[in-house]
């Protein structure tokens, strides 16, 4: 239980800080000079071998975004990691971008804001010098056999996974969701695992907490275990 304060403390608290920010610097931005990657937080490998850092050009590091793998103590680039640059991020900082790395150094999660309150969770396997982005894990989806849809699902407020590593192929996937919607049918749907309250204008708030040990298996599978209640915010 003290690992796991430990682990959210040491993400929450920046990811807090950056969603207070004014409308007007809702992003955390850096600017970066021209060979400067700067490491992420937790983007130490534990072979202290490898390195996740980031980069951008221009003002604020918002031109040519990426997050790259690289080779230590050299701090040389080895690649970049795919689905993560200026098109789908918020935060150019490198201390908006969450890594944690299995034991083993062969696998790492990188997490990192795609909306004001949303988090995007990427999975990579490390072989050769390259990363290779394979599915990450849906709780959502396994509690109620479907992805988020937007159309459907209302407006989903908050969305924060994180990871914690067990052995080199299992590690422990904590989900958390906020959703409003017109209607309970979602969080009756979602039983131990949803937490309901009615607002004030009628409509109603919809907590999605659940926790899981994931097993990583060949050819990219794993398998997803007994889905648990997790840590409700409220």
């Amino acid at each position: 239980m003290q690992l796991r304060s430990a682990i959210i403390a040491l993400v929450m608290v920046p990811f807090l800080a950056v969603c207070a920010l004014s409308p007007a610097h809702a992003t955390a931005e850096k600017t970066y000079a021209k060979d400067e990657y700067a490491i992420i937080t937790g983007g130490w490998a534990p072979n202290k071998r490898l390195s996740v850092a980031a980069h951008g050009e221009g003002e604020g590091g918002h031109d040519k975004f990426h997050v790259y793998l690289m080779a230590e103590p050299g701090h040389r680039r080895l690649a970049t990691l795919d689905d993560i640059s200026q098109e789908n991020n918020l935060d150019t900082a490198p201390d908006a971008y969450y890594a944690a790395w299995s034991p083993d150094s062969h696998y790492v999660a990188v997490s990192f804001r795609s909306d004001r309150h949303i988090m995007t969770l990427n999975l990579y396997v490390i072989e050769n010098g390259r990363a290779r982005r394979i599915e990450a894990p849906d709780l959502f989806r396994e509690a109620t056999g479907r992805a988020v849809d937007r159309k459907t699902d209302g407006d989903m407020r908050n969305y924060f996974p994180t990871v914690e590593w067990r052995s080199p192929r299992r590690f422990r996937l904590n989900d958390s969701r906020v959703f409003v919607k017109n209607d309970k049918a979602l969080a009756e749907k979602l039983g131990d695992l949803g937490s309901l309250t009615e607002m004030k204008d009628g409509r109603f708030q919809i907590e999605f907490a659940a926790k899981a040990n994931v097993t990583l298996g060949r050819g990219d599978r794993y398998r997803i275990g007994k889905l648990r209640q997790g840590d409700f915010w409220q």
